[in-house]
């Protein structure tokens, strides 16, 4: 693989991402598994970054685009769409959102900047509230929303962005009260905030489970608790979705459930695992804030023929199957391993997560510093045992990020497990 290698930095950005000191070529994939150029065969746990939501060359999806591809590929949002509007009429039902909106987009990236356009313009403010250790996009405005260093190439936005607590449980001047404290605690930081600003901030964006940031949540009833000083202030509520939604998380279907006292948000994003894989995003809003923009738009590619097929077929096999309980079920299995795997090796801080998105937290031995070398050590070593998982965390990328397909079943959770308690033992272990 080192003449692809050396291809790839002869013409790519050299901060474009590998994983591996010997990066691999995938060729090949068939459920939750996949095949490098090599022939090696590997369960995936990590799903292309949270994408291959339902499983690899899924036969439903695959039918679906080659269908639609051998009748049209390409329209524009400029002419009527049907596959678009039946996928746009499921998401606003699911949404929970009265009266909805749908707009698609090509990515999350795009999904959360159409969002920024529409609570800003809705507002009339530029000013937006975001959550430290935040990871929405790599575009110039979700760079300016993002609180996490290690993905914020500049300090440069069109944003006014104020960073605030919750986001993080178990680090930070707030992780040592208990799970009511906390709440109260993150709740008057955000008044305080509120208190410094101008009046008029626009919304606040937030992970109902932080990805990039390393798998963390809140506790349940946080962003309720923040709705209720959002609405005395007529500040939107966005719910970043891009990794938490579809059922991911095995006790909701979005995230934002867990916080559902305060009622649907006012705007939701959404990518990754509806498309299975193809290049899908989107935005989710009420009428009045969609329908708030006094100019022109369109989208090129957002809503394509042959995405929003691949979109209606995952969405409904993942529906049909009720992929969400297999989340829950296999996820707690896999939790459940994992934690036993670990729980004598000095360098776990935690293991985290809710259904099939769960966090392993590497810390120095005896210290709460972040190991970046042994979870890029446990990485090679989970790829050479035949796993592939990903990487996370605001604290210099120490957190191992597992989330397989949503089919993963009971015994590939259990030896999925074994091969990463295999590779933690061998770099963090201390």
């Amino acid at each position: 693989m080192s003449g692809l290698h050396d291809r790839h930095r002869a013409v790519l950005p050299d901060w474009l991402a590998l994983y591996y000191d010997e990066p691999i070529e995938i060729v090949r994939g068939e459920g939750r598994h996949v095949w490098d150029a090599a022939g090696n065969r590997y369960l995936d746990l990590f799903g292309g970054i949270l994408t291959t939501m339902t499983a690899h060359a899924l036969p439903e999806v695959t039918k679906a685009v080659s269908e639609q591809a051998g009748r049209i590929i390409h329209s524009s949002t400029l002419y009527l769409n049907r596959p678009m509007v039946e996928l746009a009429e499921r998401i606003a039902e699911l949404s929970g959102i009265p009266d909805a909106r749908v707009f698609f987009t090509t990515s999350g990236t795009e999904a959360n900047d159409a969002a920024l356009l529409l609570a800003t313009a809705h507002r009339r403010s530029n000013q937006i509230l975001a959550m430290r250790n935040s990871y929405h996009g790599r575009s110039f405005s979700a760079v300016g929303i993002t609180g996490n260093k290690g993905w914020s190439p500049t300090s440069l936005s069109p944003l006014a962005t104020h960073y605030v607590h919750g986001g993080v449980r178990t680090r930070g001047p707030f992780a040592h009260l208990s799970d009511a404290d906390f709440t109260a605690a993150c709740v008057a930081d955000l008044r305080d905030v509120l208190g410094q600003t101008r009046p008029g901030v626009a919304a606040l964006i937030a992970e109902p489970v932080q990805g990039v940031g390393g798998f963390t949540s809140p506790p349940d009833g946080l962003y309720a608790a923040f709705r209720e000083v959002l609405d005395e202030h007529g500040i939107l509520w966005i719910t970043d979705e891009v990794q938490t939604g579809w059922g991911r998380t095995g006790d909701h279907f979005w995230g934002w459930q867990a916080h559902a006292e305060s009622g649907p948000p006012d705007l939701l994003t959404f990518a990754k695992g509806i498309g299975n894989g193809m290049s899908i995003g989107g935005v989710v809003a009420r009428a009045e804030i969609m329908n708030g923009l006094d100019a022109n738009s369109i989208s090129t590619f957002g809503g394509s023929p042959v995405t929003m097929a691949a979109g209606l077929a995952n969405l409904t096999y993942l529906l049909d199957h009720d992929l969400m309980a297999n989340a829950r079920t296999v996820g707690a299995l896999l939790r459940e391993q994992l934690t036993a795997a670990c729980a004598d090796l000095p360098g776990v801080r935690e293991v985290r997560g809710r259904g099939l998105m769960l966090g392993v937290e590497l810390v120095r031995p005896g210290t709460l510093e972040p190991d970046q070398a042994a979870a890029s050590a446990a990485l090679e070593a989970a790829r050479a045992a035949g796993v592939l998982i990903g990487k996370g965390g605001g604290h210099d990328t120490s957190v191992l990020r597992v989330a397989p397909p949503l089919t993963l079943t009971a015994q590939e959770a259990r030896e999925g497990a074994a091969a990463l308690a295999q590779a933690l033992r061998a770099t963090a272990g201390g």
